[in-house]
């Protein structure tokens, strides 16, 4: 069940905007990879991420999980999903419509875009294996699961981009959170 934090909308955007870039196609391991380095690039320009996601170490590095569930197709609402991105298929996912321009990512502003952007620019020229080992040994928050998977919390992500007020960032974001999940009728 998806959570009223978590915008789908916004996320399947996030993800069309990296297959776009990829030509209409991209693997499916290079996509989490990509959107994980723009939420930490987001946080650390911003101090908020673009997603809001929960954050997990896999064996393959740090991933958005809920974002991973909707790549994967094991979310029952796929609807606003579905509008921007295909099934996954031998290992990678599409675009939903080819035609899609600027203004179609109206979830995104135009700091989002130039993180996304940013990210593209830094990373999009590496294979799905070189952006997994970039995480791996730039991303100090991921931690080897050893074939599981291990929560990353936001207050971790920020002490390893040098935040000095680490836990009072991640608060905030929890924060957001919860009132999210009241104006949803969640509490």
């Amino acid at each position: 069940m998806t959570k009223a934090w978590f915008n789908v909308r916004r996320a399947a955007q996030v993800a069309a905007y990296f297959a776009k870039a990829e030509g209409g196609e991209i693997n499916v391991l290079k996509l989490v990879k990509l959107i994980y380095l723009a939420d930490r690039l987001a946080m650390e320009k911003y101090d908020y991420p673009l997603l809001f996601d929960r954050l997990v170490s896999m064996d393959h590095g740090p991933v958005d999980s809920l974002t991973f569930a909707y790549i994967n197709g094991c979310q029952d609402d796929r609807s606003e999903w579905e509008k921007f991105i295909t099934d996954r298929s031998n290992y990678s996912v599409g675009l939903a419509n080819s035609a899609l321009s600027e203004v179609d990512f109206d979830q995104l502003s135009e700091a989002d875009l130039e993180v996304l952007a940013c990210t593209w620019s830094s990373f999009g020229n590496m294979t799905k294996y070189q952006i997994r080992d970039y995480t791996h040994a730039h991303c100090p928050e991921w931690e080897d699961p050893d074939g599981s998977s291990l929560g990353i919390p936001y207050e971790r992500v920020f002490k390893f981009l040098g935040k000095r007020d680490s836990q009072l960032l991640a608060q905030r974001i929890m924060e957001k959170r919860r009132i999210d999940e009241v104006f949803a009728g969640g509490a």
